[in-house]
């Protein structure tokens, strides 16, 4: 039989292909078959907390030790400081062991060894020092970001955002109305020993919170498709965009799917409803999600957003439009770890560029008086009010009619803007 691979060094390795490569880690994430839970958090735990890491390995050591063991060494500090349910003495022997599997290994791992030792008998001290550190390392975030912030929302509500996306994140399933009764499967659930907690943004929509550990495959309903796994920040822009029976509604930014399935509910299967999207992997997702909804009267169409009209022939449109664009995702860190590496004033220039392209485009899509709406899942002003006001200001055949926002620590939720905009 196959011997498992060590998990401390199964996370070691996501984290040196992430710090090689920029590489995302949940991609990595998904092949793992054994230990995947603690090997996820220990990864996302690795990765939110890049900064202190970095620099208690500049405190305590002379010399930045090679890529893969400054992988090697985060996994296991992350463990000795930030988890409660490990054994230490098996943390700092199986980090050592992944370091001496490593070519040279056996130098780093007398350096990883003492360095692990001392994080275990100083760690009340270093939460001491990591309190009087700048609040950018102190909550690991990019420095310049968290100054863009302070200068947007002050520097109270930066700071309560930057502990809110530390925070595990939760996960919270919408119920499928349309195919199930919500008290029937909340009566399941606690027949399976299942207690869920209603989101408090439940309106038209339902959430609930999954208690921890709980795997989703396992939930009741899940082979029914009686659930989507989503945020209630997800209303914002279908509540806006309010598709009804007998409309042609077209989703062009669609996976994986979860406001296309909203969005089928709301419309009650009359009308037309298009999920379209540019690439094969994610359009299998869609259509994996389509089955397991049973929402085979929607139809998947694969298109490129900037282009829209390739995907449709005899000149296509239709009466509403969602446009959840790609967008820097920075109301979403809570969830995706690495996204904050990756935010750049470069890219903030890239992403809205792409964003103006995409509303452009879809907006030749609409029919008289038609309605779209545009969402990120974004907290950046270039990408959400400054750009609906510009190309407003552009495009003069079309009104803002109204706005929508969540910003996290308020409500609960993940971050998320909308703006509804109407044809004249």
């Amino acid at each position: 039989m196959k011997n498992k691979k060590n998990s401390r060094l199964a996370a070691a390795e996501i984290i040196f292909q992430w710090l090689e490569d920029e590489s995302f880690p949940d991609r990595q994430l998904a092949k793992i078959e054994h230990d995947h839970a603690f090997i996820l958090e220990v990864v996302n735990g690795v990765v939110r907390n890049r900064l202190i890491f970095q620099w208690l390995e500049d405190s305590w050591l002379k010399s930045e030790p090679q890529l893969i063991f400054k992988s090697v060494l985060w996994v296991g500090l992350y463990q000795i400081l930030f988890m409660d349910n490990v054994e230490e003495y098996a943390v700092i022997n199986e980090t050592v062991n992944a370091a001496k599997e490593q070519r040279g290994g056996e130098g780093a791992a007398k350096m990883i060894n003492a360095v692990l030792r001392r994080a275990q008998r100083e760690k009340a001290d270093v939460f001491q020092r990591l309190e009087k550190q700048p609040d950018f390392i102190r909550l690991s975030h990019p420095e310049f970001l968290m100054e863009r912030w302070k200068k947007t929302y002050g520097e109270a509500d930066t700071l309560a955002l930057a502990e809110w996306n530390n925070e595990p994140a939760s996960t919270i399933l919408r119920i499928e109305q349309s195919a199930v009764d919500a008290a029937e499967f909340i009566d399941k659930l606690r027949e399976n020993d299942i207690e869920p907690l209603m989101h408090p943004y439940s309106d038209k929509e339902i959430f609930l919170v999954l208690p921890r550990g709980v795997p989703v495959r396992k939930v009741p309903g899940y082979d029914e498709g009686w659930f989507t796994i989503q945020d209630p920040a997800t209303s914002v822009s279908v509540d806006l965009l309010a598709p009804r029976p007998g409309e042609a509604v077209l989703d062009a930014c669609a996976a994986p799917g979860g406001k296309t399935a909203m969005m089928a509910g709301r419309m009650d299967k009359r009308g037309e409803l298009v999920a379209m999207d540019m690439h094969d992997d994610r359009i299998a997702v869609l259509e994996q999600n389509q089955k397991r909804l049973n929402l085979d009267w929607i139809d998947i169409v694969k298109g490129d957003a900037r282009k829209p009209g390739n995907a449709f022939s005899n000149d296509r449109k239709f009466d509403a439009i969602l446009l959840d664009v790609p967008c820097l995702n920075t109301g979403v860190f809570k969830r995706r770890a690495d996204a904050r590496w990756r935010v750049t004033e470069e890219r903030i220039e890239t992403i809205t560029n792409l964003q103006f392209e995409i509303l452009t485009a879809c907006s030749e899509l609409l029919t008289e008086k038609g309605r779209m709406v545009y969402s990120t899942c974004s907290l950046e002003p270039e990408e959400n009010e400054g750009l609906v006001t510009r190309w407003i200001a552009q495009n003069p055949g079309f009104r803002l009619v109204k706005t929508g926002k969540a910003f996290p620590p308020d409500s609960g939720t993940d971050g998320a803007f909308a703006a509804l905009i109407r044809k004249k």
